[in-house]
Parts: C-alpha cells; structure tokens; sequence
C-alpha cells in the first residue's frame, strides 16, 4: 500500500472541494446574511489541507493501484463529509456535530435526509451549499477528480473501477479520461437544461437551480420545508419527474443516445425493466390512492407518479404526505426504497440491473428444475453473465440485506418504533432520504438519537460506496501483499 499516493489524492480532491465552495462563498457575500465567515473559513481550512497533503506527498508518475483505488474512494467520501460539514459547523446552523456530519453526508452521498426542522430560516449561501453537496455527489466528487488528476499525473482508471462498481457494462470511450469528461458535460446540460425550465415555469432563478441539480443528482433537497409539495404546481412536479427519471438513468446510455438515438433505449434490457418498474407502480399506488384517499383519478396518479418516482429513483422529494398514505400504498413505496434506479446512475439502493438479473436468475434456476440437462444460461442485453457476474449480483444484495437487518436492529435499540427503524435504514442505505414513522416526508431526522444518526450516516456512506468499497477495508487480507 504506497501511503503517498492515497494522500496526494486526497489532497487533489480536496482542493476541488476547496474550489466549490468558492461559489456559495460568493452567494453568501451577495445576500450578505452573516454567513461569509463561514465559507471563508471552511474554504481557507480546505484548501490548506488540500495543497499541503498533495505537495508534501506529491509522487510524479505513479499509477494508482488496486488498493489504493478501494482506498482512496473510501476515503475521499469520508473527507469530503466531513470538510462538507465545516460551513455548517462554522455558521452554527446545527446545534451538534452528529448534525452537521448528518447532513453533509446526506447531501454528498445524494441520500437527501434532513436533520432541519425550519429550512426556509436558513441563509441563501447555506441552501445553496446543500444543494450543491449533493449535486456534486450526483455525479461523484472521484468522478470529477479522473477527469483532472490525469493532468496531475496520476492514472484515474482504477478510481473508477472502485467508484461504479456496476454490473459489467460496455466502455463506450477507450480512455476513462475522456468518459469522465463526458460525463461530467452531460451532466451540466442537464442541470441547465432543467434550472431554464423551472424558471419558465415560475420559479426564481435560485430556486430552480436547488431544484435543478436536486432532481438531476437524485439528491432531493429542496428550500421549502414541505418540499415540493409547498409549490402545489402541477407543472414544477412534472418537470421534476422527467428530470428525476432522466438523473437516474445511466448516464452512458444518455450518450448512447447521443450516439444512436432513441434506439440506445429501446435496446437496453435494465432501462425497459425501470421503465416497467416505474410505470406498474404507479398504476397500482394511483389505483389504491384513487379507492381510499383521494375523490379523483388525476390527483390519485399525479401524487402517485410523483412519489413512485422520487422514492425508485432515491431522489426523496415529496409532493404530498405519504405517510398518510394507504398502507398498500406505503409498501409499494419500501419495496421501491430496495430497487433503485440504473446502474451508472446518480441514484442508489440496489440497482434495477442486479433485481433485474436476480429475477432471470431465479427464473432460469425453476426452469433447471422442470427441465434438469436443459442449458439455460442467463443473459442481459444478449449476452450471457458469467458466473463470476452472477455470484457477485447475489453476493451485494444479500451483503445489502444483512447491513439493512443489522442497522433497522441497531436503531430499534436506540427505541425507535419499528416501522421508524426499518424505513429510515431503508431510506439511509438507499440514499433515498425521506422515510416513514416520525422520520417522514413531512418530518425530519432531527429528533432520532445521536447513535442513530451515526448509524444512518455509516448507512448513507455504504449505500452511495455499494458496500463493497468500504467494508472490504476491514478484510485483513486487503491489507496483505
């Protein structure tokens, strides 16, 4: 393990951290609302830290290796948590340090959770921090760091491997250079794209960007403290839900469809199972809101499309209480906490690939026992998995389930009810963010114990790394060779 290669990254990301700042720094100075000091600090501290790890450790031509990979991820989310918290530590908007931590990691992991209880008090340089934590982790701050630390002289594609650890898909660039950048320009338009079209459709030029990079980044803070619910427009919530499903869409298959159009989409087996997911859902939550709690059947799917949504692409918004909702209603939206949206998404939870695949998988295994010396290889996008992809598909879900059985016990011991429990680690290890019980959408995490939220925290951090970047540091032989 070469030290000096994990810190001198470090570094690098850290001064691209350092560098954002620059901008809600800028937003504090315009609305003058005694936030400047903060970001000032936090951004002279990240910075520091930043250029002395990456001069002091600096090692010109080295490519970073396997485990340096695993390492530097894990670590780079875990810094920038913590150097994310330093305006909020600074500005004393959180009475604690647990909440600071909370929320920046809810916003860089794009989980979207709060621990704010009065959100529209806030100064208009902190919203804007939140909101830009999260939009950076859309696209992931490793993700950003590729397309710059090869100008810095050290190799990026191993970063990658550790960050999008999907199933198997095609490289549709040679170089993980020029992916990343394309990546990244999609991912602006997008944002831009989305923040126009708010502000035609009445919002204010700093509330269609929250808005903007929320549903783009699948983050789902917002600026209101009923989110969009306190818009009560039909217009914003549609908008909001094209640009959701669009953020939770891989965005290499965006540009496959730069590339080759709308067939990019229609050939891709994952993306024709989240539009089915998306579609059947909603159906049935419209069906059961249209029975027991709402008079019509335009309102019953407007909500339901809106919350099928934003819970299946771990956005988090909300455009009405759900928690009120039917409880056939209810489970639909748990269930869709498991699913999540694309692989190589902004979104989280467990991947509509991997269910996708399990589902054939299972299938193939019944028809294996009607028919016993039938070959029945399992096959996404017309080629067939190896057993290596299988046994991994299985290994992450069951390794999901076992971290979210251990976490909903660890926060019924704290004395959190038990649909409390269950939602809010199912909402925390999805990067989903609203959950159910007395952390609902129209509530907040404020009032959950301090080991809860440390909890959820170490759940957000493993829901946004898939796991599997972070525990496997705790394997001695990581450590070994």
């Amino acid at each position: 393990m070469r030290l000096r290669v994990v810190l001198q990254v470090i570094g690098a990301i850290n001064m691209i951290l350092a560098m954002a700042m620059i901008a809600p720094l800028l937003v504090s100075l315009l609305y003058s609302e005694g936030d400047t000091k903060a970001f000032l600090l936090s951004f002279i501290i990240t910075a520091v830290t930043g250029v002395i790890l990456y001069l002091v450790f600096r090692t010109s031509g080295l490519e970073v290796g396997h485990r340096e990979g695993f390492v530097i991820v894990a670590a780079a989310w875990l810094s920038t948590s913590f150097f994310s918290s330093l305006p909020y530590i600074f500005s004393g908007t959180f009475p604690t340090f647990v909440d600071a931590i909370f929320e920046a990691t809810s916003g860089i992991t794009t989980t979207g959770a709060s621990v704010l209880t009065e959100i529209e008090e806030l100064p208009h340089g902190i919203l804007f921090w939140r909101s830009m934590t999260h939009w950076l982790g859309g696209i992931g701050i490793v993700l950003f760091g590729v397309a710059i630390l090869p100008l810095l002289g050290i190799g990026g594609m191993q970063l990658y491997k550790a960050e999008a650890s999907g199933i198997a898909g095609d490289k549709f660039v040679p170089r993980i250079k020029d992916m990343a950048k394309i990546l990244v320009k999609v991912y602006l338009f997008l944002s831009f794209v989305m923040m126009v079209l708010l502000i035609i459709s009445g919002m204010g030029i700093f509330e269609a960007f929250i808005h903007a990079v929320g549903s783009i980044s699948t983050g789902g803070f917002s600026n209101r403290n009923l989110s969009i619910a306190g818009y009560n427009s039909v217009l914003i919530e549609w908008l909001i839900i094209i640009f959701m499903t669009v953020g939770a869409t891989s965005f290499a298959l965006h540009y496959d469809f730069y590339r080759k159009g709308f067939r990019a989409y229609r050939e891709n087996e994952e993306f024709r199972f989240y539009i089915l997911v998306l579609v059947a859902a909603t159906l049935l939550v419209a069906i059961n809101l249209r029975i027991f709690h709402y008079s019509g059947i335009g309102e019953s799917l407007r909500h339901s499309a809106f919350q099928v949504v934003s819970i299946t692409t771990t956005t988090g918004y909300s455009s009405a209480d759900f928690a009120k909702w039917p409880a056939f209603s209810q489970l639909v939206l748990m269930t869709l906490m498991f699913v999540g949206g694309s692989a190589g998404s902004t979104t989280g939870a467990i991947k509509c690939v991997r269910v996708l695949v399990l589902l054939k998988f299972i299938y193939k295994e019944m028809y294996r026992l009607i028919h016993p010396h039938a070959v029945t290889p399992v096959k996404l996008n017309g080629k067939v998995l190896s057993p290596e992809v299988l046994k991994g598909v299985v290994g992450f879900t069951l390794l999901f389930l076992f971290v979210f059985v251990i976490s909903s016990f660890l926060l019924a011991a704290t004395g959190l009810d038990p649909v409390t429990s269950i939602s809010s680690t199912a909402a925390s290890l999805g990067n989903i963010g609203p959950a159910l019980g007395t952390t609902g959408p129209m509530s907040n995490f404020a009032a959950i114990p301090s080991f809860a939220k440390w909890v959820l925290i170490l759940d957000m951090i493993l829901g946004r790394l898939e796991i599997y970047t972070l525990l496997i540091l705790f394997v001695p032989a990581f450590w070994k060779g």
